[in-house]
C-alpha cells in the first residue's frame, strides 16, 4: 500500500499508525530520508492493501475506522481530499487493510510465468524484500534471487534444481510468505518472534534454480528446443520425469565436488532426461549461476530443497564442521525426516559448498514416492518441513 506524506509525518508516526515494526518501513522504502520526509512523498506501506468502499447512510469516519480497528488519521492519510465531517453516501474511499493470510494459491503447479506473478506480487505487498537475477537460463530465463533480512548471520536456501521437483518452489515460497506474513502481523512462528531473526539473518533464496526446465514438465517443450529435447528424451512427448535442464544436464552433479568420479558412475554419457553430469563441470549457465552466488556471498549454511525420501543429507567426504552433525539432530528431531551424513553421490551443490566453504550444507528430500509428488502431499510437506526452516533461521 502506498500513502503521500504530509506535514510533520514521519516512519515512527507510519509504524505506531499501522502497527507495523519501524525498520520494516524504513527497508520499504531504501531511497527516503527517515528523518525528512518529504511533502507529498510516496511512502510504501507494507504488509497493507487499499481496498475501496462505498460510503453508507449514517458512517461517520470514527465509524469507519473503528470497523477496521485502524484510528481515524490512518484513513485520512490514505483519502487525503475527504472532507471528515461531510461524508456523503455513495462516495467511495479507500481502506487499509491488514493482510493476515497468505497471497499465494497452491492449488495447481507453478510454471515460471506463474512465479514470476507471485514475486511481483510479494514484492508489491512486502516491499522490505528485494529482489533481483542472478543469471539467467539456457534460454535466457532469469534466476531469481530473494533477500530478506538485515542480519550478520546468511543463510541460502534454494528449490527446483530439478526440473520434476517442482513442488519444492511452492513449498519454500509458502514458508517465505508464512515469514513475512509473521513479520507484519506480528504473529510467532512456531513461538519464535519472526522480528528478531529478521534483525539477526539475511536470507537468500532462489526458488527456481531450473526454469526452462521446470516448464518443460509443466508445458512441454519450447519451439526453440522442440527438436533438441525430443531427441534427447527418445522421440517421447512425455516429459513428466525429466530431471535436467533444457539441454539434458543435471544440474545437481555440475558441481566441481569430485565431478569426475559422478561421471563414471554408471551415468548417461549424453544428454539425457536426467543424471547426465555433463561434459565437464560448472558448462551450464545455471549452475554457473549457483556458483557464482556461493562465491559472492559468505553464506553461513545452505539448504538445497529437493524431492523425495523424507529424509536429508549432511556431510560430504569429512569437510563438514562440527556444527553439522547438531544441525542435522534437531532438524531430524524437528522434522521426523531421517539424517543421513554420507550417500555415495558427488557434483551436487551441497556437495561442492560443503568442500569448498567447510560450512553447514543440507540437501532436503521432501515427500515421498514417485517424482514428481502429487500436490495431494503439499500440506503433510509443508507441515514437517517449516520447522527446518525455522530452525535454519534460529541456530
Amino acid at each position: 500500500m502506498e500513502v503521500f506524506a504530509r506535514s510533520g509525518d514521519s516512519f515512527w508516526y507510519y509504524s505506531s499508525l499501522f502497527m507495523l515494526p519501524l525498520n520494516l518501513i524504513i527497508a520499504s522504502n531504501p531511497n527516503a530520508n527517515p528523518s525528512n520526509l518529504k511533502i507529498s512523498e510516496k511512502v510504501a506501506i507494507p504488509g497493507y492493501q487499499s481496498i475501496p468502499y462505498k460510503i453508507q447512510n449514517g458512517d461517520t469516519i470514527f465509524k469507519i475506522a473503528a470497523s477496521i480497528n485502524l484510528s481515524t488519521d490512518a484513513l485520512l492519510l490514505l483519502n487525503q481530499q475527504l472532507e471528515p465531517n461531510q461524508l456523503t453516501p455513495g462516495e467511495i474511499l479507500l481502506l487499509p487493510k491488514r493482510i493476515i493470510h497468505p497471497i499465494m494459491s497452491t492449488s495447481s503447479p507453478w510454471d515460471f510465468k506463474k512465479l514470476s506473478e507471485i514475486i511481483s506480487d510479494l514484492k508489491r505487498v512486502y516491499p522490505f524484500i528485494t529482489v533481483s537475477s542472478i543469471g539467467n537460463s539456457v534460454l535466457g530465463t532469469p534466476i531469481n534471487e530473494i533477500r530478506i533480512g538485515n542480519g550478520s548471520r546468511k543463510i541460502h536456501m534454494n528449490a527446483s534444481f530439478h526440473a520434476n521437483e517442482w513442488i519444492t518452489t511452492m513449498v519454500l515460497m509458502v514458508l517465505i510468505n508464512k515469514y513475512l506474513l509473521s513479520l507484519t502481523t506480528g504473529n510467532l512462528m512456531r513461538g519464535l518472534n519472526s522480528l528478531n531473526l529478521y534483525e539477526k539473518v539475511e536470507l537468500s533464496i532462489v526458488p527456481m534454480v531450473n526454469p526452462d526446465g521446470v516448464d518443460l514438465v509443466l508445458n512441454g517443450p519450447p519451439i526453440s528446443f522442440m527438436e533438441d529435447v525430443l531427441k534427447i528424451n527418445d522421440g517421447s512427448n512425455d516429459f513428466l520425469h525429466w530431471k535436467a535442464n533444457i539441454r539434458g544436464v543435471d544440474l545437481n552433479k555440475q558441481f566441481p565436488a569430485n565431478w569426475g568420479i559422478a561421471g563414471q558412475n554408471k551415468l548417461p554419457l549424453s544428454p539425457a532426461p536426467r543424471d547426465y553430469p555433463g561434459s565437464a563441470p560448472l558448462t551450464e549457465p545455471e549452475a554457473i549461476a549457483m556458483a557464482d552466488l556461493a562465491n559472492k556471498n559468505s553464506f553461513d549454511c545452505i539448504l538445497a530443497f529437493h524431492t523425495q525420501g523424507e529424509e536429508f543429507y549432511w556431510g560430504y567426504e569429512g569437510h563438514e564442521p562440527p556444527e553439522s552433525a547438531a544441525m542435522a539432530l534437531e532438524f531430524e528431531q524437528i522434522s521426523g525426516y531421517q539424517a543421513i551424513r554420507y550417500v555415495k553421490s558427488h557434483a551436487g551443490y551441497k556437495d561442492w559448498y560443503i568442500q569448498e566453504f567447510k560450512r553447514p550444507g543440507f540437501t532436503l528430500e521432501l515427500g515421498k514416492g514417485i517424482n514428481p509428488l502429487p500436490l495431494s502431499q503439499f500440506p503433510k510437506i509443508l507441515k514437517r518441513v517449516e520447522g527446518i526452516f525455522i530452525a535454519a533461521l534460529s541456530i
